[in-house]
C-alpha cells in the first residue's frame, strides 16, 4: 500500500487472475500481383468473394497461379492477409487522360494522404482512379454542379429530326458555349425532342459534330420534327432522384447559395461489372464549401466525401480549379455561386491507367517489398506465409523468393511457417525428372523448421476464365494446417487420410509412387499423392529442418509456436515486477495449468516448469533478468507402421511366444 501521512483508509486492487491467453494460429499471408486494390497494404479477406471484391478476378496469363493459390487456401479457412505489389509499369488512370507522361501511381490511402500534394498530378486532372491498373480506364466520373447543368432548354432550334433517324441538325454550333451559357450539349446528355403531334422522346447523346447531334438510339416518332426548341438534361439525373443541385442547409444558414453538386461514378466500358455504363457510386447533394457539414456534423465538402468514401476515385488537383468551382469556407460569408456554376455537366472518362507486369515477370525486389509487410510480429499476427507463384522470367527467382521469406520473415519472427512448392518447371511437363529436380530445388532452400516444402502442382478449374490451370500446392498445405486448427488443434498433424485431403484437384502434375516418395521424404519434401478411391492426400508432415529432431515435424513446430506465443504474451505482465519468490510462483501457477490443458488435449506427453532460485540466481537478478525454464515432451505423429503377423503351431500357448518377435 502507499504510505499515508495522515489518518485514513486506503483501498487498492491486486489482480492475480491473469491467465495464459489463447492465440490465433490460422491466419495466412500472401503477396502477389493483382488487377486492382491497394498496393503495399495488408488486406484481410475472409472468402473467395471477398478476394474478388477487393482484388478483382484472376486474369489469364497474368496472375492466375497467385490468385488461385489464395483461393485454394480460403477453401479451407477464412483468414488470409493479401498484399498487392506492382511493378514500375503500373499507373493510375486519370480523368480525360490529362496526366502527362503516364507517370502517376497512388498506392493506397496512406500514400495519398501523406503525399497527395507532392504527387505529380496534372493541373487539369479532376479525378484519379483509386488504385493503379488498366481497370481504372473503365471508370467515368460525371459531375453536375448547377440547376442549369442539370436541365435547360436549348436556345437553338431543331432544324431537322427525321422519323427513324438517330441524329438531328440544329441551328447554331452546338459544341459552342461556356460556363455562362445554357446551350451547350455534349455526349452523355439526354435531349427531350418531339411534340404532341410526333410524340415526345428522350434520346441519349452519343456524339456531336458541329451542328449535328447523334444519338445512341433512333427517334421513333410518327413524323419528322422541325423548327422546335429542345430540352437537354444531365444523362444521370435519374440516379439522384431527379433533384437538381441547389443550396445546402449549411450554406443557406450562412446566407450563401448554390453550393451543391452531384457526382456519379460509372463503369463506362463494362470491364468492372460486365455491363457498360453501370452506375458504381452516387454522391448526391455534396458541397463546394470546404467547411460544409450535414445535420450530424459530418463533412459534405465534395473532396472530403470522395476521398474518404469512394471505392474507385480520388479528387485530383484540377478539382480545386475552374472546372469544379471549389468554394472557400462559407462561415458568415454571403456567397451566391449561381454565376460560377457550369452550364453543362462534366463527363470525365479516365484513361492512361496501366497494369503491373505479370507474376512471372515480377522482380524479386518487388515481391520482397510486399512480403516485408509481414516481417514485424508486433504489427500483424500471421501463422502461415504462402509463397504462391514463381517470380522472375520463367520462375528464375523462385527459390530466391522462398529463401527470402524463410530467412527474413519466418526464421526471424519465429512464430509462423513458410509454405513452399517446387518451381513449376520441376514438376509440370517434366516427365521422368520430377523427383530429381524437386530434390535439387529443395537442396537449394535454407534449412529451417519454419518452412514446409510440398511436392508440386495441382490442375484445377478457373471458373472466372473457364480454363484449367496448374496451381502450386502450398496454398492447400497451409489450408490443411488452418483446417486442422479448427477441427483439432495446431499440434495435430495436417497429413493423412483423416485431415490431409486436398480440395479442387483434377490431377497432379507429379503423383509420386512409393519409390519416389521415399526419396522425397528423405529430402524433407512432403509428397502429395492421389490414391485410387481415397482422394488426393498430403502424405507427409516434415518441416525443412534438414536434420533429425523433434522440430522436423510440422505438428511439433506448430505446437511450440503456440506454446511460445501464448506463454510469452502472458509473461509480459511480469515485466517490471520484482524477481522474488512471489513473482516466480505466480509465473509457475500461470504456466502449469495451461500446459496441463495442452497435455489433456494430446499436445504433449509431459512437462515441467522450473522458475526458482536455481535458475534465477543473484547474478540473474542483478542483471534485471527473469528466467523460466519450460521442459516439454511433445507428442509425436505416427509416420511408420509395422504390423507383424506370426503363424504358430496349434499346441503353442500365446503367452510363451508373445514378445519374442
Amino acid at each position: 500500500m502507499a504510505f499515508q501521512v495522515s489518518p485514513g483508509v486506503n483501498t487498492s486492487e491486486i489482480d492475480l487472475s491473469t491467465v495464459v491467453p489463447a492465440v490465433s494460429t490460422t491466419e495466412g499471408a500472401l503477396c502477389g500481383v493483382f488487377k486492382w486494390g491497394p498496393v503495399e497494404e495488408r488486406i484481410l479477406v475472409d472468402s473467395e468473394d471477398s478476394l474478388v471484391s477487393r482484388f478483382r478476378k484472376p486474369a489469364a496469363a497474368f496472375n492466375q497461379e497467385t490468385w488461385l493459390t489464395a483461393s485454394s487456401f480460403l477453401a479451407y479457412t477464412n483468414k488470409l492477409y493479401v498484399a498487392r505489389v506492382v511493378t514500375s509499369s503500373a499507373y493510375n488512370a486519370t480523368s480525360s487522360g490529362t496526366q502527362s507522361g503516364n507517370t502517376l501511381i497512388i498506392k493506397n490511402s496512406d500514400h495519398w494522404e501523406q503525399n497527395g500534394a507532392a504527387l505529380t498530378v496534372d493541373a487539369n486532372t479532376n479525378f484519379v482512379a483509386k488504385y493503379p491498373g488498366a481497370l481504372g480506364n473503365s471508370l467515368k466520373v460525371s459531375v453536375c454542379d448547377h440547376a442549369r447543368g442539370f436541365e435547360s432548354t436549348a436556345a437553338q432550334n431543331i432544324t431537322l429530326l427525321q422519323q427513324g433517324a438517330n441524329s438531328m441538325t440544329v441551328a447554331g454550333d452546338v459544341t459552342a458555349g461556356s460556363n455562362s451559357t445554357v446551350t451547350k450539349v455534349q455526349a452523355g446528355d439526354v435531349c427531350r425532342v418531339g411534340n404532341s403531334t410526333t410524340g415526345v422522346q428522350d434520346l441519349t447523346v452519343s456524339a456531336i459534330n458541329s451542328t449535328v447531334i447523334s444519338f445512341a438510339t433512333k427517334f421513333t416518332g410518327t413524323s419528322n420534327v422541325a423548327s422546335q426548341a429542345f430540352t437537354r438534361r444531365w444523362g444521370l439525373a435519374g440516379v439522384v432522384d431527379g433533384k437538381a443541385p441547389g443550396t445546402s442547409a449549411y450554406v443557406s444558414d450562412r446566407s450563401g447559395a448554390n453550393d451543391q453538386l452531384h457526382i456519379v461514378v460509372t463503369d463506362e466500358d463494362g470491364d468492372i461489372t460486365g455491363t457498360p455504363n453501370t452506375v458504381l457510386e452516387v454522391f448526391g447533394g455534396l458541397s463546394r464549401a470546404t467547411d460544409a457539414k450535414d445535420e450530424s456534423g459530418n463533412s459534405i465538402y465534395f473532396k472530403d466525401v470522395i476521398d474518404n468514401q469512394s471505392a474507385w476515385i480520388w479528387t485530383g488537383v484540377g478539382s480545386a480549379g475552374a472546372s469544379l468551382r471549389e468554394g472557400a469556407a462559407y462561415v458568415n460569408t454571403a456567397v451566391n455561386m449561381a454565376a460560377t456554376g457550369n452550364s453543362a455537366p462534366i463527363y470525365d472518362s479516365l484513361a492512361q491507367g496501366a497494369d503491373s507486369a505479370a507474376e512471372t515477370s515480377t522482380a524479386l525486389a518487388d515481391m520482397a517489398t510486399g512480403y516485408d509487410l509481414f516481417a514485424d510480429a508486433s504489427k500483424v499476427d500471421v501463422s502461415m506465409i504462402l509463397q504462391g507463384k514463381a517470380v522472375g522470367t520463367s520462375g528464375a527467382n523462385y527459390k530466391e523468393l522462398a529463401n527470402y521469406i524463410v530467412d527474413n520473415i519466418t526464421s526471424t519472427r519465429k512464430d509462423c511457417i513458410a509454405f513452399i512448392s517446387p518451381d513449376k518447371g520441376d514438376v509440370v511437363n517434366n516427365a521422368g525428372s520430377e523427383r530429381a529436380d524437386s530434390v535439387t530445388f529443395g537442396d537449394a532452400l535454407t534449412a529451417s523448421s519454419y518452412s514446409v516444402l510440398d511436392s508440386g502442382y495441382k490442375y484445377m478449374y478457373d471458373k472466372y476464365n473457364d480454363a484449367y490451370v496448374w496451381v502450386p500446392l502450398n496454398g492447400d498445405v497451409a489450408g490443411l494446417c488452418a483446417r486442422t486448427d479448427t477441427d483439432r488443434d495446431p499440434w495435430w498433424s495436417p497429413a493423412g487420410y483423416s485431415r490431409g485431403q486436398i480440395k479442387n484437384v483434377v490431377k497432379l502434375a507429379f503423383n509420386p509412387p512409393k519409390a519416389d516418395r521415399d526419396v522425397l521424404y528423405q529430402a524433407d519434401i512432403n509428397p502429395v499423392v492421389t490414391f485410387p478411391g481415397k482422394g488426393t492426400v498430403l502424405f507427409g508432415d516434415k518441416t525443412k529442418l534438414g536434420q533429425p529432431s523433434a522440430f522436423d515435424r510440422i505438428n511439433v513446430r506448430r505446437l511450440f509456436i503456440v506454446l511460445e506465443k501464448a506463454i510469452a504474451t502472458a509473461a509480459e505482465f511480469a515485466l517490471f515486477e520484482f524477481n522474488d519468490e512471489f513473482t516466480r510462483s505466480q509465473f509457475k501457477n500461470l504456466v502449469e495449468p495451461f500446459l496441463r490443458e495442452v497435455q489433456g488435449r494430446r499436445g504433449i506427453y509431459d512437462f515441467t516448469v522450473v522458475c526458482d532460485d536455481s535458475n534465477n540466481t543473484g547474478e540473474v537478478i542483478d542483471r534485471n533478468e527473469f528466467v523460466g525454464d519450460i521442459y516439454v515432451k511433445p507428442a509425436k505423429s505416427i509416420n511408420f507402421i509395422q504390423l507383424n503377423f506370426v503363424a504358430v503351431r496349434t499346441g503353442v500357448e500365446f503367452s510363451e511366444i508373445v514378445g519374442k518377435f
